[in-house]
């Protein structure tokens, strides 16, 4: 049985940390799945970890819900949330329910996550109320990086630090069942935590909060563009998967792959009759 909106709120309320991390495929999301990983979020991140965009802004709907599906497919026990992209929920409410619906529908998501606090709390209380779950996302917005000037922390003045605290809440009053904080002051998403009752998910925005998300490729060390500071590389996969191909193509080239043991057998006596 997959994990539930309600479960994630228990964990909070229990005081137990959530886990969360990305995935763009089946292989992948089948053995996060198998790791026990509660939550999966097909993040609007595989436009530059998957696809090989500059930024989050370039991917589109259709892209992401091939992704999802995906992921969908590979799991029986996460709730798999999918990230909506840019522009797709920003147009109109009509718009934003018509999208979201299509990650539920079509994709097989069980949830949506939405950019934005004060300024997008109508829409995700108007998605909520047609029974699509929503995870917020505050702080560091990639998809608002242009308009932020840079990928830069947020919230360190006390002007800024109290917008993010109207976010948090004004995404918990319009009925969002967690919110990501990303790229926030410890301090300040520690106190963000304390002061809602929906799970807070960070990254990059230290321990104080419920739960944490990481993109997998950055923790396995798939993704070298670069290495963000908010990232622990957990494996260096790049390299052994460098080194597995370069294998593969000295053996072929030195005539060493395939052996008989990758090779199939027939009957001598096909053969002999193709020689008359």
């Amino acid at each position: 049985m997959r994990t539930s909106i309600s479960k994630i709120r228990e964990m909070k309320q229990k005081g137990e940390k959530i886990a969360m991390i990305t995935a763009y495929d089946y292989a992948m999301a089948k053995i996060v799945d198998e790791a026990g990983i509660p939550m999966i979020l097909v993040g609007d991140s595989l436009a530059m970890v998957v696809l090989g965009y500059e930024s989050t802004v370039s991917v589109t709907i259709d892209e992401m819900l091939h992704h999802t599906k995906a992921v969908v497919r590979g799991t029986k026990n996460a709730l798999v949330v999918g990230d909506m992209p840019f522009m797709t929920y920003h147009t109109s409410t009509a718009d934003a329910l018509r999208n979201a619906a299509r990650f539920i529908q079509e994709a097989g998501a069980q949830a949506v996550k939405l950019e934005g606090g004060v300024t997008v709390a109508e829409t995700v209380k108007a998605v909520v109320d047609c029974g699509i779950p929503v995870m917020g996302h505050i702080g560091l917005t990639p998809q608002s990086i242009n308009q932020l000037g840079g990928y830069k922390v947020q919230g360190r003045t006390e002007a800024a630090a109290k917008r993010l605290l109207e976010d948090a809440k004004a995404l918990e009053q319009a009925g969002a069942f967690a919110v990501v904080i990303e790229t926030v002051p410890t301090p300040l998403a520690a106190l963000i935590t304390r002061r809602i009752s929906i799970p807070t998910i960070g990254i990059g925005a230290g321990n104080g909060c419920d739960g944490q998300v990481q993109v997998v490729s950055d923790i396995l060390g798939l993704f070298t563009d670069f290495v963000p500071k908010h990232a622990k590389q957990y494996a260096k996969l790049a390299d052994e998967i460098r080194a597995a191909v370069i294998a593969y193509g000295t053996e072929v080239r030195d005539g060493r792959f395939p052996t008989e043991a990758h090779s199939f057998s027939m009957d001598e006596s096909v053969l002999e009759a193709l020689k008359e």
